[in-house]
């Protein structure tokens, strides 16, 4: 057989590892309907790692000779470069990747391979897998997430003098800077890292050892596979341990609300770039053109990220329905639950790709921004504040700084050309250095506490974070 060749199953795949008990085989359509092969392909790196740790337990326990279980590992080993290398042919009939390595293995190993599965269910077996995949996984979004929030910082440096209008209902408010709203997202970025990993804390205790539910009838060290396997716990109940999901929803959790993040960033960038705010042009890249209107440039990978969070939404709540009315312990409902992870996992890990490509090519049209900013009543606030500083109720100063607004309105004017009679004729506690109150500038400035919007305040954080994201 040729390096290349694709591995032929030399036994017949509707062969089953349980058949003994049925007097005919199983129904073609039912195979199909079952199996989870093309789902849970992507296991295989886990499930080889795990039996590898079962093959040194059960030689530990004397339930494999050394050289059984050298032959098995090596066997093993052996499958994991032929799916590698794509010389392992998934045959038609296969239930799933475990028993699609089993049938492998037992193919390269002989009867010895019928040994491996001592002391284990396929119960235990998939939850080992699912953990140790999901472990890998959300490690890796972790540095995904922390690349996004070096972006973000990398722009708010850039831009740490552009200032914009801040808004409250999508409506004008006070003046922030630009790096100020950016690192809004740092921090939610930040929050859902924590969540990922508070995840991975009560994912992280190894089942196998609990068998289909009740445990083992052999002297398994289940300590010694979690050490092999790098599990700082071993679950306590087996029953629990075969039917808990509560981390893959945990998962699904986080996975959403990082979306959640990502598409109000999505929208934000939508409405940014469009020609009624002007804010920001995206980079060419991310865009796409009409087919039918030449002159289009349209945010498609935005679009697709705020569409895409619904996706996410659905698969957390496909497996909180599938979960709700199971009965102990395993019960196959819970074979759907690789599809939504694995797919909300591929959703997250794009978007948030994406958003990366976006942010750094991004272009901030600081002049339409500074225009937004100067404009309207973001400063009327910094009126009342000063009324208030004069020892006026703040809800008698606001409504005095509401009076002065609707008759700039009704004059067609705003506060830019006020005069300090105009500001009297409202209050006699206005005086001369009330106008100071009025430039964006000192607006910001006012703003210097902690998570405020001072230049100086948002310079520290950026530092602060610049050597988080460092050294993380």
């Amino acid at each position: 057989m040729t390096p290349k060749k694709k591995l032929e199953s030399r036994k017949s795949p509707s062969r089953k590892s349980w058949s003994g008990r049925f007097r005919s085989p199983t129904d073609p359509d039912v195979e199909a309907f079952t199996s989870s092969i093309e789902v849970d392909r992507r296991l295989y790196l886990h499930d080889i790692a795990g039996s590898l740790a079962h093959c040194l337990t059960l030689e530990r326990a004397g339930l494999l000779t050394l050289r059984e279980a050298t032959r098995l590992a090596k066997g093993l080993k052996q499958v994991k470069r032929e799916i590698a290398d794509g010389r392992f042919r998934f045959a038609p009939g296969q239930e799933d990747i475990h028993m699609a390595i089993e049938l492998r293995l037992t193919e390269i190993v002989g009867g010895v391979g019928g040994k491996l599965h001592t002391g284990r269910s396929r119960n235990d077996q998939v939850s080992l897998d699912l953990r140790l995949y999901l472990r890998d996984a959300l490690g890796d979004l972790i540095a995904r997430l922390r690349k996004f929030q070096q972006s973000l910082v990398t722009v708010a440096r850039r831009e740490l003098g552009t200032v914009m209008p801040g808004y409250t209902h999508l409506q004008r408010a006070q003046p922030v800077l630009f790096a100020h709203h950016l690192l809004a997202y740092v921090e939610m970025a930040e929050r859902d890292k924590g969540r990922l990993r508070d995840a991975l804390t009560r994912m992280n205790v190894m089942p196998l050892g609990s068998g289909a539910l009740a445990g083992t009838n052999y002297p398994m060290d289940r300590a010694y596979t979690a050490r092999l396997l790098n599990f700082p716990a071993i679950s306590e109940n087996s029953l629990d341990a075969v039917s808990d999901r509560d981390f893959v929803v945990e998962t699904l959790a986080a996975l959403s609300l990082i979306m959640v993040h990502a598409s109000r960033l999505a929208e934000e960038l939508v409405l940014w770039s469009s020609e009624e705010f002007g804010f920001v042009e995206l980079p060419d890249a991310v865009c796409t053109g009409s087919s039918m209107m030449p002159h289009k440039k349209n945010p498609d990978v935005p679009e697709l990220i705020r569409g895409k969070t619904g996706r996410v939404y659905g698969h957390l709540v496909s497996l909180l329905t599938i979960l709700k009315g199971l009965p102990l312990t395993y019960n196959r409902d819970l074979q759907e639950d690789k599809s939504a992870v694995f797919d909300a996992l591929d959703t997250v890990q794009a978007s948030i790709g994406m958003l990366i490509k976006t942010v750094e090519g991004l272009t901030v049209q600081r002049q339409a921004l500074a225009a937004a900013a100067s404009s309207g009543f973001l400063l009327a606030t910094e009126l009342a504040d000063y009324l208030v500083l004069k020892g006026i109720p703040f809800r008698t100063a606001h409504e005095i700084v509401g009076r002065l607004v609707r008759d700039r309105l009704d004059r067609g004017k705003d506060l830019a050309d006020v005069t300090l009679e105009e500001l009297r004729s409202f209050s006699r506690s206005f005086e001369k250095d009330a106008l100071d109150m009025l430039t964006i500038e000192g607006a910001l400035e006012r703003k210097a506490q902690v998570g405020g919007t001072a230049r100086q305040r948002v310079a520290a954080r950026l530092r602060t974070l610049e050597k988080e994201l460092r050294t993380q």
